[in-house]
């Protein structure tokens, strides 16, 4: 990453986009003290995550602030049962056994997941093991959640389930999300604030429906989710004043058409 400057406010839902290799999981890492206490190279400037700098702290403190979702659940998950798993972090950290249990009960029941309690991680299928991952980072009650492309291995149904529970864990429970993702389209609706980021550096940075009314194409290998390309072309084609304002969604779309049919 070069020549960042960067806040995130506490609530925003933050959808970070590119190319992949563009920066987006050196980014993520950052905020969670991995870069630079686990990887190699030169880290200059300063990152603060709730007030602490991350030079200074080492992960497993910064993780009780901002968790992490990795890109494949199977790099995070080690317990021999799904309870096991979401408690692993907290007996680590020599939490008192009431309050594990506590946590680990809240946890499971706010990704929808208690029926998992005693399964084996291994039997899991790929959105449930995501769930379980998630759960984990809840356990540690973090104000920030950073998820690197969690729908990536996922198909559309489970990728849609998962993306709902984390627009969910915005919208409920206040918790400040920033994901990389490439399905947009599930995404823009809900989030306050896209990031674009190119060649380690951040290029955009806006509310998604403002750059996408901005750019019909946006470059920077960004595809700009299908129900905004039809609305553009609409725009260009009839009276723009039908179509007030540029639906980021589907269902966004059909509430224009409504107004339409209310006229």
């Amino acid at each position: 990453m070069r020549e960042v400057n960067l806040e995130i406010n506490e609530g925003e839902f933050v959808v970070l986009a590119g190319r992949s290799g563009c920066g987006k999981s050196t980014l993520l890492r950052c905020f969670n003290g991995l870069i630079p206490h686990f990887y190699d190279g030169e880290m200059v400037g300063k990152v603060e995550v709730c007030g602490l700098d991350t030079r200074q702290h080492p992960p497993y403190i910064l993780s009780q602030y901002a968790g992490m979702v990795f890109q494949n659940p199977d790099n995070q998950l080690f317990a021999l049962t799904v309870e096991a798993d979401v408690a692993f972090a907290l007996e680590n950290l020599s939490f008192p056994r009431d309050e594990i249990k506590e946590r680990v009960d809240q946890a499971l029941k706010i990704m929808g997941i208690e029926e998992l309690r005693d399964k084996s991680t291994l039997e899991l299928s790929g959105g449930q093991k995501q769930k379980v991952a998630i759960a984990s980072i809840l356990a540690m009650h973090p104000k920030i959640l950073l998820l690197d492309e969690p729908t990536s291995s996922l198909d559309p149904f489970s990728a849609k389930q998962l993306i709902d529970t984390i627009i969910s864990l915005n919208q409920k429970h206040r918790i400040t999300i920033l994901i990389a993702e490439h399905r947009l389209e599930m995404l823009l609706p809900y989030a306050s604030r896209i990031i674009i980021i190119d060649n380690g550096r951040i290029v955009l940075d806006g509310n998604p429906r403002e750059i996408l009314e901005k750019y019909d194409v946006i470059p920077y290998g960004v595809s700009v989710p299908r129900i905004v390309k039809v609305v553009m072309h609409l725009k260009k084609t009839l009276n723009n004043s039908l179509i007030p304002w540029t639906p980021l969604s589907v269902e966004e779309f059909v509430d224009i058409i409504r107004r339409w049919e209310e006229k």
